[in-house]
C-alpha cells in the first residue's frame, strides 16, 4: 500500500495551473494491466529504447509522456490513486521532489551501484541513467571562443544586451537555476534574474530554439544542454551547425551536471516489471542508446561517450547534490517575478 503522502507542494500546485499536454491526462488513458510509465522525457527521445525494452523482455509497457514538472505533479495529484508504476524524469529535480512526498520506493543496490553516487539519490529512491551538461552556445562569427563568458553571471554584462538566449519555461534551465540558488543562495540568484531581464534577455520555448537562433546569428550566447548540438551535428554535419559550444570551468552554475532518471513509485502492482525497466536502462544496452542515440553521458562505467563529447570526469560540475535541486516551487517563483515568463 502507499504510505501517506502529503499535499501537493506549491512546486506542482504551479506546475498545474498551466494547461497539460493531452497525453497526459486522467488515470484513465493508460492500461493499468501493463507496467505503466510516466515519461517526462520526449517520445522521440526514448521511445524506440520503451519499445525495445517491450521486444526484450517480452514486458507490455503503457506509456503516458508530458512535462516532467507537470507529470510529478499529476502523480502527486493522483496520490495512491494512480496507475503508474515508474516515474522516468528529464532531471533530478522533479524525481526529489517525488522522493520527498514519500511517493517512490527505495531501489535495490545492485540497481543502484552501476551509477556513481553523484548521479543518484542518497536515500536510494531514484537513481540518473543519463547525464546532461549545461553549456553556452555560442556564434564563432561574432564572439571569439577566447571572448567567452567563463560563468553565467559574466552574461548580464551590458555588451551582451539583447543578444543572450534562454528557456525560462524548460525544466533544465529550471534546475539550473535552482542550482544557483543551492549555490550561491536566493538572492543571488533573485538578483541575477532581473538583471538578465534588465539585459533584454531573449526567451525562447526550448533548448533546440536557442541553438537554431544562434546557428543564424540571431542571437551571439545561448544556455542550453550540450546534447541538442551533438545531436544536430550528428544528423546535419559540423559544417551546417556553425555554433560552437562552451563548457564553462571552475564549478560555475552554468556547468551544471544534471540527469534523466527513473524511480519506481510505492506501491507499484508491477514492481517486478518496474525493477527490470530500471535495471534495462542502466544495462550496457540502455547506456549505448543514451550515447549513440540522444549524445547524453552514459552513466554506467565502460559506455563510451559520443564522438568528440570531453569525458564526464573532465567536466568542472558545480559541487551539489542533485537531490537539492527538489524545492523548484520558489524557483519558479523567481522566474516569474523577474518577469521571464
Amino acid at each position: 500500500m502507499f504510505r501517506i503522502r502529503r499535499l501537493v507542494p506549491a512546486l506542482l500546485v504551479a506546475a498545474l495551473a498551466g494547461t497539460l499536454p493531452a497525453c497526459a491526462g486522467d488515470g484513465d488513458e493508460v492500461d493499468a494491466s501493463k507496467l505503466v510509465i510516466y515519461s517526462g522525457r520526449q517520445e522521440n527521445l526514448v521511445g524506440d529504447l520503451i519499445e525495445g525494452f517491450e521486444k526484450d523482455s517480452g514486458i507490455k509497457v503503457s506509456v503516458r509522456y508530458g512535462n516532467t514538472a507537470q507529470l510529478a505533479a499529476q502523480l502527486m495529484e493522483e496520490g495512491e490513486r494512480t496507475k503508474a508504476d515508474v516515474y522516468l524524469s528529464q532531471d533530478g529535480g522533479a524525481l526529489g521532489a517525488l522522493a520527498k512526498a514519500k511517493m517512490l520506493t527505495t531501489l535495490p543496490q545492485p540497481v543502484l551501484e552501476k551509477v556513481p553516487a553523484q548521479y543518484r539519490a542518497k536515500d536510494g529512491t531514484w537513481v540518473g541513467t543519463s547525464g546532461r551538461a549545461r553549456v553556452i552556445v555560442y556564434d564563432p562569427k561574432q564572439v571569439p571562443e577566447a571572448d567567452v563568458p567563463d560563468s553565467v553571471f559574466e552574461l548580464t554584462d551590458p555588451k551582451w544586451k539583447g543578444k543572450v538566449g534562454i528557456a525560462p519555461s524548460n525544466a533544465s534551465f529550471e534546475s539550473f537555476v535552482t542550482a544557483i540558488r543551492v549555490l550561491k543562495g536566493d538572492e543571488v540568484a533573485k538578483k541575477w534574474l532581473k538583471d538578465m531581464k534588465a539585459n533584454d534577455v531573449e526567451t525562447y520555448d526550448n533548448n533546440i530554439a536557442i541553438l537554431n537562433a544562434t546557428k543564424k546569428g540571431v542571437l551571439k550566447l545561448g544556455l542550453i544542454n550540450h546534447y541538442y548540438w551533438y545531436e544536430q551535428v550528428a544528423e546535419e554535419g559540423k559544417d551546417k551547425v556553425p555554433a560552437r559550444l562552451k563548457f564553462l570551468p571552475g564549478g560555475d552554475p552554468g556547468a551544471l551536471v544534471n540527469v534523466a532518471g527513473v524511480g519506481i513509485l510505492d506501491g507499484s502492482d508491477h514492481a517486478d516489471e518496474a525493477r527490470k525497466f530500471a535495471e534495462y536502462l542502466l544495462s550496457e544496452k540502455g547506456q549505448k542508446y543514451f550515447a549513440d542515440r540522444t549524445k547524453e553521458y552514459p552513466l554506467v562505467a565502460g559506455v563510451p561517450t559520443a564522438k568528440d563529447l570531453p569525458a564526464l570526469d573532465t567536466l568542472q560540475n558545480p559541487d551539489i547534490d542533485l537531490s537539492d535541486l527538489d524545492t523548484l516551487e520558489q524557483t519558479l517563483t523567481m522566474i516569474e517575478d523577474a518577469g521571464l515568463t
